[in-house]
C-alpha cells in the first residue's frame, strides 16, 4: 500500500519511514494495536543457538532513559524460523529479522537460512563480541565489520542491513567497511554502554553494565547519522531517542532515510502508530493546501 510517506530503504518498501528498533517489539503488542499497521516488523535479535540472557535485574530507568542488560535471550535460529517467523509474516508488513553471533561464519549461517524464507531483509546486529578477536564488539572494528558483512554477502539473497554502534569513536570507518562489503543499509545505531548505580553507589544491574537508550542518546545518534550519511552512499536508519515527530524530522534532516523507534515503544506501545498518524495527517494537509 502506497501513501504520502512511502519510501524504499535498503531494498525494502515501507509505507512510512518509521520502524521498530530490534528488541522492543513483541508479538504481544498485537493485543494493544494491530501489528499489520506498522511499515515493517523487526523481531528481537535472534542468536545461533538457544540462550537465556542475563539474570535479573536487567532493566532500569536512568538519566531520563533506560539501561538494559537483557543479554539477548533467544530460542536459536532453527526454532525462530520454524515457530516464530510464520507468526510474524502473517501480519503482512515486511519482516526484517535481526541476527547476531560471535563469529562471521555463524552470522553467515543464519543469513543463509533466513534467505530461504519470506523475510524482506536481515539486520546484522554487530554489537555482539567477536569471539575470534578477543571479545571486542564487531561494530567497533572496521575489519571485523568487513569480515562479518562480507561473509554474509556471499550467501545472502535478501538485503543486509548493518546495525552499528554509538560506542564507536569514528563511526564513519565501520560504516564504510559495511558499505564496501555488501550492506544495503546502515542502522545508526544501538545502545550506548553505561554503568547505572543506586544512591549508595552499588550496581543496579546483575550484569553491572548495560546499554543506554532513550532521550539521552538522541544527540549522540544525530551525530552518528550525520557522519555516516556523509561517509557512505547507503541509506541510513537513525536510531536513538526518537520520540516525537520533531525528532523524526531532525533525524531526516541529518541524513537519515528512515528512523527506528525503541525505548518510546517500551514506555508507550502505540508510539510508532501515533508518530505515523501525525506525519500522514501533516503530509495530507500540506498536499491539500498546495
Amino acid at each position: 500500500m502506497s501513501g504520502p510517506l512511502t519510501v524504499t530503504v535498503g531494498g525494502v518498501s515501507l509505507r512510512a519511514p518509521v520502524l521498530p528498533a530490534s528488541g522492543t517489539l513483541g508479538l504481544g503488542h498485537n493485543r494493544v494495536f494491530d501489528l499489520g499497521l506498522l511499515p515493517a516488523l523487526v523481531p528481537k535479535t535472534v542468536m545461533p543457538t538457544a540462550r537465556e540472557g542475563h539474570p535479573a535485574p536487567r532493566l532500569v530507568e536512568a538519566a531520563g532513559g533506560i539501561v538494559n542488560a537483557i543479554g539477548i535471550p533467544s530460542g536459536g535460529i532453527t526454532t525462530f524460523i520454524a515457530q516464530d517467523l510464520p507468526r510474524w509474516t502473517a501480519f503482512g508488513p515486511p519482516v526484517i529479522v535481526s541476527v547476531s553471533a560471535g563469529t562471521p561464519d555463524e552470522f553467515a549461517a543464519m543469513v543463509e537460512a533466513l534467505s530461504a524464507t519470506e523475510v524482506a531483509a536481515v539486520e546484522l546486529n554487530l554489537s555482539c563480541p567477536n569471539l575470534e578477536e578477543g571479545g571486542k564488539a564487531f561494530a567497533l572494528d572496521p575489519h571485523a565489520v568487513a569480515s562479518a558483512v562480507g561473509a554474509c554477502s556471499k550467501v545472502a539473497t535478501v538485503p543486509l542491513w548493518a546495525k552499528l554502534t554509538p560506542n564507536a569513536q569514528e563511526p564513519a570507518e565501520p560504516a564504510r567497511a559495511a558499505a564496501d562489503t555488501g550492506a544495503a543499509a546502515l542502522i545508526a545505531g544501538n545502545t550506548l554502554l553505561a554503568f547505572p548505580r543506586d544512591a549508595a553507589g552499588a550496581p543496579v544491574l546483575a550484569n553491572r553494565t548495560g546499554g543506554l537508550s532513550g532521550p539521552p542518546l538522541y544527540p549522540v545518534a544525530l551525530r552518528h547519522v550525520d557522519e555516516i550519511a556523509r561517509a557512505t552512499p547507503l541509506p541510513v536508519i537513525g536510531c536513538g531517542g526518537v520520540r516525537t515527530l520533531g525528532n523524526v524530522k531532525a533525524m531526516m534532516a541529518a541524513g537519515a532515510s528512515a528512523v527506528s523507534v525503541g525505548s518510546a515503544t517500551l514506555q508507550r506501545p502505540t508510539a510508532m502508530i501515533d508518530l505515523i498518524a501525525q506525519w500522514e495527517a501533516e503530509a495530507m494537509t500540506r498536499a491539500a493546501a498546495e
